[in-house]
């Protein structure tokens, strides 16, 4: 071994004796990221595990999610070298490799069924005969037994972003205490830094408390001083200066897309439906809300459910109505006593994502909730529906994807927060404290 592959002892010195963990299946499916629990030794993975990941990888279910993302894993931790002579893990002074899988005569032993295995073969033939080979697939088992068999393997590209640098919609800037006083007093200052499109930035200043709050004018390269809203919205206020921001987008009916992203908890939805009830009931800015979710479950699907398109929805929209009753019950309005009262009064309408392909929805609020479900494709589909004077709001937290052919980095969500940075009618911020409770955001951290 190398001495980058050398297991140390804490006194940094080579550790002579170490064990061998081979981990079975069902430990990946019980922890996904159980391999880092084995510190200072050498971790094997039989490719035979693998392919048995590969099977158990489908569907909504715990086990399923569990599968992709050991798998999700192993393939990031296979970047740092080969798995197949073995990859240094220095976090945890460990070595990874997959074992391969030989039959009794020596061979190697493939399910040759699975068609992947076919494919990989294939690339391997023509490496072996002298070719500069890659193995370019969407499915990340598929390239980490390629890894495994000493392939290059790498992922297809396009329509993919690095959510480790994914757009944050806010930033925070030293500025002179005249820039300070410029924006308390006109509301705006000349910027000289070129920015993405309605970013907002928080202007400090050295040496004195507080800050102010800005958005990014790009048109005239300046900074305008974020209002906070003085009157509730819906009954609520912001809790925090995220929510803040995020009302600012809501409000502003020059901003027609607003993408809001956070983990579970940081008032997404709920800050959405607040603005949206705010401009169709109050302001009169929208003729309707139009509010949908991907149907798709969290653990073991319960199969078909009774009655109209309606009833068979409102299962799925319930966490959309928990956030409507809360609303209700805080503005005390005397006309609105129940979500039922407004969907049946028209006011907002309940859809299935499939069904709104060829509509043309015109001065309309639309919410899509968990939009981190929805590919990129899907994600067009939906944004191009809008008509005039629609405004498109997205939820969604990309750690928390439920649909089996996506990922935080391929999901239709992050696809768009990149690719809509710095257009004029765009906005985003991204929400990191989460207000639903102290246990909430106890269990988010510990769990």
């Amino acid at each position: 071994m190398a001495n980058t592959m050398i297991i140390r002892n804490p006194d940094g010195s080579p550790k002579k004796e170490f064990k061998s963990f081979v981990l079975d299946t069902n430990v990946f499916i019980h922890r996904p990221d159980a391999l880092l629990s084995f510190k200072d030794n050498e971790i094997i993975i039989p490719l035979w595990v693998l392919e048995e990941l590969d099977k158990l990888k489908s569907g909504g279910e715990e086990r399923a999610r569990n599968a992709r993302q050991a798998i999700r894993q192993i393939d990031n931790l296979g970047k740092k070298g080969r798995l197949s002579e073995g990859v240094y893990l220095q976090e945890i002074n460990s070595i990874l490799r997959i074992a391969m899988a030989f039959d009794a005569s020596g061979s190697l032993d493939l399910d040759m069924s699975r068609m992947d295995n076919k494919i990989i073969l294939s690339a391997l033939k023509l490496k072996r005969e002298g070719r500069n080979v890659f193995f370019v697939s969407k499915d990340i088992n598929a390239r980490v037994k390629a890894l495994a068999l000493g392939l290059t393997a790498v992922d297809y590209e396009k329509q993919k972003v690095n959510i480790d640098s994914l757009y944050t919609g806010f930033l925070e800037v030293e500025a002179p205490v005249e820039t300070r006083q410029s924006l308390e007093t006109n509301g705006q200052v000349a910027f000289d830094r070129e920015l993405p499109a309605n970013q907002f930035v928080q202007v400090n200043t050295p040496k004195e408390k507080g800050f102010v709050l800005t958005r990014y004018n790009a048109e005239e390269k300046s900074l305008w001083t974020v209002q906070p809203q003085p009157q509730p919205i819906s009954g609520i206020r912001a809790l925090n200066l995220k929510q803040q921001l995020a009302f600012d987008l809501l409000l502003d009916p020059k901003i027609q897309l607003v993408t809001l992203v956070g983990k579970a908890g940081t008032g997404k939805t709920l800050l959405a439906i607040a603005a949206a009830l705010s401009q169709t009931l109050e302001s009169r800015l929208y003729s309707r809300i139009l509010v949908s979710r991907p149907v798709i479950p969290m653990g073991k699907d319960i199969g078909f459910l009774p009655g109209n398109k309606d009833e068979k929805m409102s299962n799925w929209m319930q966490p959309l109505f928990d956030n409507l009753d809360f609303l209700i019950s805080q503005a005390h309005s005397q006309s609105i006593k129940s979500a039922d009262q407004l969907i049946k009064a028209k006011v907002i309408e309940i859809e299935a994502l499939s069904f709104i392909r060829g509509r043309s929805l015109p001065n309309q609020y639309i919410i899509i909730d968990e939009a981190q479900n929805l590919s990129p494709h899907e994600i067009k589909t939906v944004v191009s529906r809008a008509g005039k004077d629609t405004k498109v709001v997205l939820t969604g937290d990309p750690f928390q994807i439920d649909n089996p052919y996506l990922d935080s980095s391929s999901n239709g969500l992050t696809y768009l927060v990149e690719a809509f940075k710095g257009q004029p009618l765009y906005g985003h911020i991204f929400l990191d404290k989460s207000e639903r409770s102290e246990l909430a955001e106890l269990a988010a951290e510990l769990l």
